[in-house]
């Protein structure tokens, strides 16, 4: 391991078989699976068991189960969506396992929307050219996936979890084989402060790194620490300039920062309009499927006619769907709306694209293993190959499930062929890679001020030529601390955010350049993959 976060010497270990780093859809499926497989395992989270981006879900889970579609018609909706970068057989295994990985958590508890049939109730989002996205609570799915596999995590007592935990760094033994990680107990319960977890394999599962920028749908949990982590432990990281905006986040006023309130495309997939202070219908005639058109086309239309109209927001119109459709269909955005003055039911939703979901990460293969031998990497964190330059809606939670079991039964094969590699490294292990000196911890206001600024929804060589300047220039030296550490985090990834968008001269999916507005698939259908440079 070249890098680590300067940190003191763990003060406790704990071994397992395997180490799961995260706790929504993917890191939870990763544990449940592993432990039928009858390996030990260990989930480790930030904050507590159901505090991550899967509960903040609200739109559903893309998969073939309705009447006349198929796993070809989701493959051709997602490979447009990514805008000629996807691995073709990346998102085949997607689409063509999805549909029983989703049977499978309704299995295991999941429970979702139903119509009088009992059939399960599907709608459609931007970029689906069918009715696929099935929901729960009406826009609370993730809230109940979160929910079905926490009380199946809580009712194996052979699980072990650790809550309140910050990874830091990645444990290699003698042959570069991950062997555990070092971690920090926020004050809670008996391993308080920096400790060490022994295993077997670790899987990483943090989520994404929508904190980089000042607004995200993002909660604040996601501060990239898993792609941090592999990129001091050199594993590769690949795409990581393609940070998809979603188009529709609740606007607060020009001073809102941190976790907004989303607004799930599934509320344009019933029906609702993009509208200018006009009134007028901005997306028709931009694109076939107008306000469903993919994101990135639908967040560069709203850009456009916010600078067009000289203002800071667009609008959302679903006042044509009545009281009893919003309270039935998406309780949890009209409290959202409510709970900050705005009334759907009575008037037009402002909104404007925030940071939202992160297409690249740490590059894996179809079974979710990295270019460390023994790390493994499933969900947002991981760059599977699936989402290209730009995902499609309610991909991720799919995208989750099935690479989770994927991980799962390569775990399990492993194992039960003998290879799965017994512990040998030590704590000390750690120690003898380069420490990262530290950002004091109100640089995160910075980091995020200049990339929202440079690396935002619009980007340009001289926009990121300042980012890239005005990151370099933060002054290190704190002392470590949670806080620190995510400084940090963030600094490590918004450096490489930056380099990747600054090399790519093209327009393509969610990554915007105003200096290189058209595609080039001639020089850059192509991956930008870098390990942290020394």
């Amino acid at each position: 391991m070249p890098y680590r976060l300067t940190a003191p010497a763990p003060g406790w270990t704990t071994i397992t078989d395997v180490v799961v780093i995260g706790s929504g859809v993917a890191g939870l499926t990763v544990a449940l699976n592993a432990r039928k497989a009858g390996l030990r395992a260990m989930v480790v989270t930030k904050a507590v068991l159901d505090d991550g981006s899967t509960r903040w879900a609200q739109g559903g889970i893309a998969a073939a189960l309705g009447e006349g579609d198929t796993p070809e018609q989701h493959l051709q909706d997602t490979l447009v969506a990514g805008a000629g970068l996807c691995d073709e057989e990346a998102v085949r295994t997607l689409v063509t396992e999805g549909p029983d990985a989703v049977r499978r958590l309704i299995e295991a508890g999941a429970e979702f929307d139903l119509d009088e049939d009992g059939e399960i109730v599907l709608t459609r989002e931007g970029g689906h050219h069918r009715r696929r996205i099935a929901h729960a609570g009406g826009d609370a799915t993730g809230a109940e996936i979160e929910r079905a596999l926490v009380a199946a995590i809580e009712a194996d007592p052979g699980l072990e979890l650790i809550e309140h935990a910050l990874v830091l760094d990645l444990l290699t033994d003698a042959d570069g084989h991950a062997s555990g990680v070092t971690l920090h107990v926020m004050g809670e319960g008996q391993r308080d402060g920096v400790g060490a977890i022994l295993a077997r394999a670790v899987v990483l599962a943090t989520g994404g790194m929508g904190q980089v920028f000042e607004a995200t749908s993002n909660p604040a949990v996601s501060t990239g620490d898993g792609v941090a982590l592999a990129l001091r432990a050199g594993a590769e990281v690949t795409d990581l300039e393609f940070v998809q905006f979603h188009p529709t986040v609740l606007w607060l006023g020009p001073d809102a920062k941190g976790q907004q309130p989303l607004v799930s495309e599934a509320v344009r997939g019933e029906g609702a309009h993009l509208v200018d202070a006009d009134g007028v219908r901005f997306m028709v005639g931009q694109h076939e499927l107008a306000e469903l058109a993919p994101r990135d086309i639908v967040a560069k239309g709203i850009v456009r006619r916010m600078h067009a109209k000289g203002t800071r927001h667009m609008y959302l119109d679903g006042r044509h769907f009545g009281a009893a459709m919003w309270e039935h269909r998406f309780p949890t955005i009209l409290a959202a709306c409510r709970a900050n003055g705005i009334d759907p039911v009575t008037e037009p939703i402002p909104v404007a694209p925030a940071a939202h979901h992160a297409s690249g990460g740490v590059r894996t293969d179809l079974h979710g293993r990295t270019t460390v031998p023994g790390l493994y990497a499933c969900g947002e964190v991981a760059c599977t190959g699936v989402h290209g330059a730009n995902r499609l809606a309610s991909n991720s939670l799919l995208e989750g499930l099935v690479f989770a079991e994927r991980i799962a039964a390569d775990l399990a094969a492993l194992n039960a062929a003998g290879r799965l590699p017994a512990r040998t490294v030590t704590t000390d292990a750690a120690r003898a890679a380069t420490p990262v000196p530290l950002l004091p911890a109100a640089a995160r206001g910075e980091i995020q001020r200049l990339m929202s600024t440079g690396a935002g929804v619009i980007r340009s060589a001289d926009s990121l030529a300042a980012t890239a300047k005005g990151l370099a220039a933060l002054a290190d030296g704190a002392d470590p601390s949670v806080e620190t550490w995510e400084a940090t985090n963030l600094h490590q990834v918004a450096t490489a955010l930056t380099t990747s968008a600054a090399l790519r001269e093209e327009t393509r999916g969610c990554h915007w350049r105003e200096d290189f507005p058209d595609r080039d698939d001639a020089h850059w259908q192509r991956h930008v993959v870098h390990p942290l440079a020394d």
